[in-house]
């Protein structure tokens, strides 16, 4: 795999620190990651074989859950840690459906931003956005978003492998509840999460 180049607006040390987007990635076997987060994708192996097949499964019910939704009208999206971006993205699933539905991805990671802006260059009903998704005044307050999302029409948020990252103590039930509460329109949220259930102990600790 080949290094990818950090955004311009980030230093080199962006590649010294692992990212969980381009671990996810290196564990799809993408190439957009760095030799740190390769490592930490090892390490994760070894305290739980067979999560590339997890990762994978994942990306599958992201699009089966994004198909769901287009059969019942919802034309606009907001991916909270969207990652990446990979084969079967939600804009290429949207828009096989719908030419002019509108997504909007969110991540912190600021590679995985500046890919997904450089893919969506052309993409007038799609964007990327980098913030933080425990911040949802911010996120529903930031110009594309307000653009492309009309509060009073059926939203789809999703968050897909990326709440469990959220510690109790920044209470990820108000954070959904603050979209809930903006996006006013109605809709639907789509969650994915990761379990330690039916592991043994010492592997979950490890994990």
């Amino acid at each position: 795999m080949t290094e990818p180049d950090p955004s311009r607006s980030e230093s080199a040390a962006v590649g010294q620190i692992p990212s969980t987007a381009r671990v996810y990635d290196a564990l799809l076997g993408g190439s957009h990651n760095f030799a740190v987060d390769r490592q930490m994708a090892e390490a994760v192996r070894a305290a739980l074989p067979g999560i590339e097949a997890a990762a994978r499964a994942n990306r599958a019910f992201l699009r089966r859950a994004v198909r769901h939704l287009l059969d019942l009208g919802v034309e606009q999206y907001l991916d909270l840690g969207s990652g990446l971006p990979t084969v079967g993205n939600v804009h290429e699933i949207v828009h096989r459906h719908d030419p002019d539905g509108r997504v909007v991805y969110v991540d912190i990671d600021p590679v995985a931003v500046a890919h997904s802006r450089a893919i969506l260059r052309d993409q007038p009903s799609v964007t990327a956005v980098r913030a933080d998704l425990r911040d949802p005044r911010s996120i529903l307050a930031h110009p594309d978003v307000r653009r492309l999302l009309h509060p009073d029409r059926p939203t789809g948020v999703l968050a897909v492998a990326s709440l469990h990252f959220v510690p109790d103590s920044d209470d990820p039930a108000g954070i959904i509840a603050a979209y809930r509460e903006a996006l006013a329109g109605g809709g639907y949220l789509v969650v994915s999460h990761a379990s330690d259930d039916g592991l043994p102990p010492e592997q979950a600790s490890r994990i």
